[in-house]
């Protein structure tokens, strides 16, 4: 005798038990010497000077001196991107500006935070970003913390004024040591080439 109701209940059963399982070697796995765990972020060896601290008080301002390279976009808003640069953690944080040189206001487009769900539900991001290193045949992602909110300039509003600008970030892995350029690609924009410092 099989009855549909018994087997759901049954493959429910197994799947409870696969997740329990699989929970419980996870949690088996971690660490037990004693040592605090390592991070991936790490802090500033030292603090900002004044000279870094914006007219907020305490927010670093980014340097846009320099300008790798400016891309048109879409109804009169620049990206301009001020630097890409690697660390030694195995990052690489591209910074820049979003300039709008028209007359009139621009209304930011949803599909700057990418396509997927789970990044969409933390609010405006640029998580649709991302890098092309044409030489190893690799394309890299905005990074996502553990609760998947992408690790890029978030937040903002759903507009920038004319004559205005959004300065942000975006932290990708780092393309092999051997890479020195990559292309930039984001909704709205022409592909740019970009050097890694």
């Amino acid at each position: 005798m099989s009855n549909p109701h018994v087997r759901t209940m049954r493959r429910a059963g197994v799947a409870a038990l696969m997740v329990a399982t699989l929970a419980l070697s996870a949690t088996a796995c971690g660490s037990d010497d004693g040592k605090e765990p390592k991070t991936v972020a790490s802090k500033a060896s030292t603090p900002p000077s004044e000279s870094d601290k914006g007219s907020s008080g305490g927010e670093v301002v980014p340097d846009t001196s320099t300008v790798l390279v400016t891309v048109k976009g879409d109804a009169g808003v620049d990206m301009v991107i001020n630097s890409a640069k690697r660390d030694s953690g195995g990052f690489l944080t591209v910074n820049g500006q979003l300039k709008n040189t028209s007359s009139a206001l621009y209304t930011t487009p949803l599909n700057w935070g990418g396509a997927e769900e789970a990044v969409a539900a933390t609010g405006r991001s640029l998580a649709a970003m991302t890098l092309v290193d044409s030489q190893e045949k690799k394309r890299y992602y905005v990074l996502r913390d553990t609760d998947n909110r992408p690790l890029t300039t978030s937040g903002f509003a759903p507009s920038i004024e004319a004559g205005k600008s959004l300065t942000f970030f975006a932290q990708f892995p780092a393309p092999a040591q051997s890479t020195s350029q990559v292309d930039l690609q984001f909704p709205g924009f022409a592909n740019a080439t970009i050097e890694i410092s």
